[in-house]
């Protein structure tokens, strides 16, 4: 066979891109040649059987392509990428898949379940935590409430908590000349915050103010949707593969973000596990304490009891699975998806009633957040990358987020 990489890279390329036109979602990013953009946009989108049929083709094209020396893992990605592409063609043109057969088929991972008894042991470890009368729930959001950013002083702390993850981030990755990003504040989401990669070292992060902010997710924000981050992340793909030589490879795969595809897991897992990379333990905790917290115009005082609070909620976050899990099979209405939520992750019925709307229109992609980041953590440990050794952590960390490694290529 004599087509190479590159020309397939370039034909995966143009497929999300046709596919974009059946969902809207789908093209996280995108700056490859304007040229492509504007024929996959032009005339009507092209039948979703066409679509997945060339998928099909791809993926027995690269499989049995004969490779040079060096492009196993190009390979590897291209096909786990177009792996995805095909199973979201197959539910878009109506195949039913179940919540575990979906994320597996899109992130390569098939997400255990979490017994309802280690997230009852979670609620018990809070309760002797949490002061006052009440429900474990009443008593967490009267915390909470307390910690909440006034929302005219949310723009002050959000970019102090940037500047502090931008300046421990460039100690360790070497980013474009070009690094920027620009902050907007927006409603009506039905996600927290959003970073949109813009190409060439820019993004856009977006803010939702729907709910209030808490003091802890103005940094998490910071560093998962910038340093080091999503932005970091995509900045660095770009540099080092979609750039042409001599800076990068010319690899134009890189040029595309399909959302739902096994990049996400990784995308999604190091932003989470980056936020401790870049503020381990007791730094975060004199942080906030010390900045953030009187930049909010918030009690230092809280600082402590809400990290030891944050500790236990990182076993809650399981929780946003089992209700999609449920909720998607079948097995939970809207109703029962909601209560499951306000019962097993904290969160008020409006906050609720916002996470399904989430996992309305993104499914699976839930396991990103809380497996992905687990997953992430258990690579970069198991080759050394421990809090006991940070020079390392931050070594093999870097090296995960500047690599086309999918789930599978780490033992995932």
């Amino acid at each position: 066979m004599d087509r190479s990489l590159s020309r397939w890279a370039s034909d995966y390329v143009n497929l999300v891109l046709a596919v974009g036109r059946h969902d809207g979602d789908f093209v996280d990013a995108y700056y490859g040649p304007r040229a492509w953009k504007l024929v996959a946009e032009a005339g009507e989108p092209r039948p979703l059987a066409e679509l997945r049929a060339e998928a099909g083709q791809l993926l027995e094209e690269v499989a049995s392509a004969d490779l040079e020396e060096g492009e196993a893992l190009r390979r590897d990605y291209l096909l786990g990428q177009l792996g995805a592409v095909a199973a979201h063609l197959t539910r878009l043109d109506g195949q039913s898949y179940s919540f575990d057969e979906e994320a597996e088929a899109l992130y390569q991972v098939r997400p255990p379940v979490t017994p309802e008894a280690s997230l009852e042991a979670a609620l018990a470890r809070l309760d002797q935590l949490l002061d006052g009368p009440g429900s474990v729930q009443d008593r967490y959001q009267r915390l909470r409430e307390r910690i909440v950013v006034p929302t005219l002083r949310v723009d002050a702390v959000f970019q102090a908590a940037i500047a502090e993850a931008r300046d421990r981030t460039r100690r360790h990755a070497v980013l474009p000349d070009s690094d920027h990003f620009r902050v907007e504040y927006v409603t009506g989401k039905s996600w927290s915050a959003y970073n949109w990669y813009q190409g060439g070292g820019h993004s856009v992060i977006q803010v939702n103010l729907d709910l209030p902010i808490a003091i802890d997710r103005a940094l998490d924000l910071a560093a998962h949707e910038g340093y080091p981050g999503h932005h970091v992340y995509n900045a660095l793909l770009e540099q080092r593969f979609a750039q042409p030589p001599p800076t990068g490879k010319g690899w134009v795969e890189f040029t595309v973000y399909p959302l739902f595809s096994p990049q996400s897991l990784i995308a999604e897992g190091t932003a989470n596990f980056g936020i401790e990379v870049a503020f381990p333990g007791a730094e975060r905790l004199a942080f906030e304490r010390d900045v953030l917290f009187p930049l909010a115009g918030l009690d230092p005082a809280e600082a402590e009891r809400w990290a030891r609070v944050q500790a236990e909620m990182k076993v809650l976050a399981f929780a946003d699975n089992e209700a999609a899990r449920g909720y998607l099979d079948g097995r939970l209405d809207r109703a029962h998806a909601e209560a499951f939520l306000v019962q097993y992750s904290l969160r008020t019925a409006d906050q609720a009633a916002q996470r399904l709307r989430f996992i309305d229109t993104y499914r699976s992609y839930v396991i990103n957040y809380n497996l992905g980041e687990q997953l992430v953590r258990r690579w970069v440990e198991g080759q050394g990358g421990t809090e006991a050794d940070p020079g390392r952590r931050w070594e093999v960390f870097v090296d995960l987020i500047s690599s086309p490694r999918l789930p599978r290529a780490l033992g995932l």
